[in-house]
C-alpha cells in the first residue's frame, strides 16, 4: 500500500505528521508541494477525497490570498483550485493519501482514519 504525504519540511505539523507516519512504520512517498505542486486534476480530486471545497483547504492569512481576491464569493471552484495551483503557498498542509482516501494532518493524528489497522 502507497502512503503519499503533501509535505513542507517547514511546517511543524507537516513534520509531525511525517514523523508520525514513520513511527507505524510507514514509509511514505514525500511530495514536497511548495516545489512540486499538484495539477488541477490531482488539486481536485484530492478535494474530493478530503470532501472539501478548494476555500476549505486554502490558507486566508498567506499574502496571495488577499493579493488575488480569493475570498471573493464569485470565484468558481476552478478559479481557487487554480490560484492553489499557482501560488501552492496556499494549500494547506500536510496531506496524507492512502486506501483512496485522504486527511488532512491537523491535528496530525487526524491522518491515522486513512491509514489501514495494524
Amino acid at each position: 500500500m502507497t502512503v503519499t504525504i503533501y509535505h513542507n519540511p517547514r511546517c511543524g505539523k507537516s513534520r509531525q505528521t511525517l514523523q508520525l507516519l514513520k513511527d507505524k512504520g510507514i514509509e511514505p512517498v514525500v511530495i514536497e508541494y511548495l516545489k512540486t505542486p499538484p495539477t488541477a486534476a490531482e488539486l481536485d480530486a484530492i478535494l474530493q477525497m478530503l470532501d472539501m471545497a478548494p476555500r476549505d483547504l486554502m490558507r486566508k492569512k498567506e499574502p496571495p490570498y488577499q493579493a488575488n481576491g480569493l475570498g471573493d464569493d464569485a470565484l468558481d471552484r476552478q478559479a481557487l483550485i487554480a490560484a492553489m495551483v499557482k501560488d501552492p503557498i496556499l494549500i494547506e498542509r500536510p496531506i496524507v493519501i492512502a486506501n483512496g482516501k485522504a486527511a488532512l494532518g491537523r491535528p496530525p493524528e487526524a491522518v491515522l482514519a486513512v491509514l489501514p489497522e495494524g
